[in-house]
């Protein structure tokens, strides 16, 4: 009888595999490294997990505090045509990962995670430097694109995060991945409004003869390529997890004694990733939040440095790189001590309905905010600012622990090449989407029915509640329990 608590427990054999093998095998090296750890958490490992995700995330938004300036003083559009290129730029990047993303998962699935993660932290250097070094609009457009096509990083570290963790650690595992990607996405923001232009900011330390003064936007893709490369110096002590050799799958009464989504994610699934129905169906709403969460970091920021006749807060770049700093906080805040009770709690399905639900009726309050100023004003855009962020990365890891666990290792990396190819062609449109619509929202001021910015935020709730609608039944299919 293979149903005892000892053979549910014991993990898969590998298939003609001898035991010199197995002792080379990386794989097996981090499953004994598991088997003594002792039910403790792996401190080095998540910590090389934030670090490496937080170096990759940050290039992607660091340049939307900046970007209506950087757009203005390429001088390749009119002030109210400025969104619309500044749309096309914004999605570069993603354009450029959604033909690249199922490559490098592919590729993180046959040779390893380590060499993808090296691979995709060294084209951060190189291309983010090249891309405040811009002089021309095909210039920057060319660099956001390449930087997207080679950071292929997102689907080995969610893999990476789940196989350097038992599996009552799996979820904060995911949540170390959202939580860093989330962080990156808030403070790229943040150093972009602080460290852009500083010449204009900074007159004590920098002139306008330095390489800064002619190069405006040079110092925010410095300073992340600075931190990148310290990131890739640190890979050499990243340990490989992926297997070299086939396994065995036992017979499926052997997990009979675990939980359902242990059941599930160790159950012999040789069905193709697009036959696997519950990983397919969290793929339409992980793109609409995907969607709705890139379109909100770019109308945010140039919404709230566009004029008050305009509909916007007239903020300062210095301004909105202080809101999404403390955004940032209160999200770390909110991974390391609160989040864990949530997911015990609620769950990641649940909880990510609730969170979507709530993001709906605080983003509806951001067009009122014109009507404030002062300490009302900072203290009410502050509040959403945080509380937007803490549950757009309650949305985003409860996803990726449910997709995650909805496949073997062996398919893990591509599927998350697959999912992130799918979430880059929405995360692409959404820049585009929101930089057109932006712009169409700034010359209907006077408009009887959500004139201005109201149209904008009406909009982002829908994506919103399309995402939300799409968590229920018969849209979502949770994993089922194995037959005994």
């Amino acid at each position: 009888m293979m149903g005892s608590s000892e053979e549910a427990a014991a993990p898969l054999l590998p298939a003609a595999a001898t035991e010199e093998e197995m002792m080379r095998c990386p794989g097996c090296v981090q499953e004994r490294r598991k088997a003594r750890r002792g039910g403790r958490i792996p401190y080095v490992e998540l910590f090389f997990v934030a670090v490496t995700t937080l170096a990759s995330s940050l290039p992607i938004t660091c340049l939307f505090p900046f970007l209506y300036f950087m757009i203005r003083d390429l001088q390749v559009a009119q002030r109210e045509d400025i969104g619309y290129y500044a749309g096309f730029l914004g999605a570069s990047y993603m354009v450029g990962r959604s033909f690249a993303a199922i490559f490098w998962g592919v590729v993180a699935d046959r040779i390893g995670r380590k060499p993808v993660i090296v691979f995709s932290i060294l084209s951060v250097v190189i291309f983010n430097t090249l891309f405040g070094l811009s002089t021309k609009y095909w210039m920057a457009l060319t660099t956001r694109f390449v930087l997207g096509a080679l950071n292929g990083l997102l689907a080995p570290i969610k893999a990476y995060s789940i196989e350097v963790c038992q599996t009552e650690h799996q979820a904060l595992g995911l949540s170390i991945v959202s939580t860093a990607w989330g962080l990156g996405l808030i403070v790229g923001p943040a150093l972009g409004g602080y460290l852009a232009q500083p010449v204009e900011k900074y007159p004590h330390v920098f002139s306008r003869e330095s390489i800064f003064g002619r190069f405006p936007y040079l110092l925010p893709c410095l300073g992340v390529s600075f931190f990148a490369a310290i990131v890739l110096i640190s890979c050499i002590w990243l340990p490989e997890t992926i297997h070299r050799h086939e396994f065995l799958h036992k017979d499926i009464k052997r997990i009979k004694g675990l939980s359902l989504q242990q059941a599930y994610g160790d159950s012999p699934r040789k069905k193709s990733l697009f036959q696997n129905w519950p990983w397919m169906s969290t793929m339409i709403s992980y793109c609409f939040f995907g969607l709705h969460d890139t379109a909100y970091s770019e109308i945010l920021s140039l919404w709230a440095v566009s004029d008050r006749k305009y509909g916007g807060l007239s903020f300062s770049t210095e301004d909105i790189g202080g809101v999404l700093a403390v955004a940032g906080a209160s999200l770390l805040a909110y991974q390391l001590i609160i989040y864990h009770w949530v997911h015990k709690f609620l769950g990641p399905i649940m909880s990510l309905r609730i969170a979507s639900a709530l993001s709906i009726l605080i983003l509806s309050t951001y067009p009122f905010m014109t009507n404030l100023s002062g300490t009302k004003l900072s203290f009410a855009f502050y509040s959403a600012a945080m509380m937007k962020s803490v549950l757009a990365i309650t949305i985003s890891t409860g996803i990726c622990l449910l997709q995650n666990n909805a496949v073997l290792q062996e398919q893990r990396g591509t599927a998350n090449g697959v999912s992130t190819t799918a979430m880059s062609f929405f995360k692409a449109v959404a820049p585009v989407g929101a930089g057109v619509l932006f712009s169409w929202a700034q010359k209907r001021q006077d408009a009887m029915l959500f004139p201005g910015d109201q149209v904008v935020f009406l909009m982002l709730n829908l994506v919103e509640l399309i995402g939300l609608i799409f968590t229920f039944e018969p849209f979502m299919v949770l994993p089922p329990a194995p037959d005994a």
